[in-house]
This record gives C-alpha cells, structure tokens and sequence, in this order.
C-alpha cells in the first residue's frame, strides 16, 4: 500500500448523504452542475486555508501555503501538501505538512541527526494534541457557512434539472 501523500479535507455537511443518494436519480449533467458549485465553495475555502497557513503555519507555512487546492468532488474538498519539493532542502511537502499544522514533539530529517541533540533548538512548535495551530481551524470555522451554501447550490442545481 502506497503511503499517502496528501492531506484531504472534506468539510462537514449535516444531511450529505441524503442528499447525495437523493441526487443520484438525476441525470449526469446534475452532477456535474453540482460538483461545479462544490468547486467554487472549495476554492474559497482554498483560498482562507492558504492564507492562515501562510500566517500561522511556522517558519515552512509559507512554503506550504503554494500546495493547498480545490477538488473537484460533490462535496467541498481542500487539499493540501503532495510530492513537491519545497525550501532550500527541497524536502517534500508532505514531509513538512503535518509538523507544521500540529507541531512536533521530536526532530526528523537532518535535524535529528547526532550532532544536534544538545540544541535547545525546535524544528516544529511544541505538539498540542488534536488542535491544530492553523489550516484546521479556518476549515472547521468556516463549515455552517459552506454547510448553506452548499444546501443552496443544490437547490439551484435541483431546481434546474427538475428533481422530485
């Protein structure tokens, strides 16, 4: 099984598999309609993520900030990190990823080596658990608002395509 390398994350939306099953009688034009809605919410989300990653991320959340994109899906999706080599180390995104949202209690890479263990020195911000110091918290914060206009989209798609 191939590691992953990518973060996906889906937002929150009550009722979604209802309405997905609902939608799913109607033609294929609909569904395209809809993960075109999707899309755009997804890339405003994109776009706020990108930014508090960029400002909250740590020293590589700059960095890290060019990696988060929309996809298209029925739902909205943000992904951020993959197999681009970023900094002067040309280390993978996906390898700076999780130590800058949620930091990192130990070291990895070259700073782990040897010759560094007496450095008071921190690649990462302290771990603090399931909260995360940024990218998270947009995404979570911004979910009723995408939840609504989600429902709307599908109401326009619906209204459009003539569902029941």
């Amino acid at each position: 099984m191939e590691k992953k390398k990518s973060l996906t994350v889906k937002v929150h939306i009550d009722g979604v598999r209802e309405v997905l099953r609902a939608l799913s009688v109607l033609p294929k034009d609909a569904q395209n309609a809809l993960r075109d809605h999707s899309l755009a919410l997804a890339r405003k989300l994109a776009l706020k993520g990108a930014v508090d990653l960029s400002l909250n991320g740590g020293p590589q959340g700059p960095l890290l900030a060019t990696t988060v994109k929309a996809v298209r899906d029925r739902v909205p999706v943000v992904q951020a990190g993959g197999t681009r080599r970023l900094g002067r180390h040309a280390a993978p995104a996906y390898g700076m990823l999780f130590g800058s949202i949620f930091g990192m209690n130990g070291r990895s890479g070259w700073y782990s080596a040897s010759r560094y263990a007496g450095s008071a020195g921190r690649q990462y911000r302290p771990h603090q658990g399931r909260d995360a110091y940024a990218f998270f918290p947009i995404i979570e914060g911004s979910a009723e608002t995408i939840s609504r206009e989600w429902h709307a989209a599908v109401d326009d798609v619906v209204r459009k395509f003539g569902g029941a």
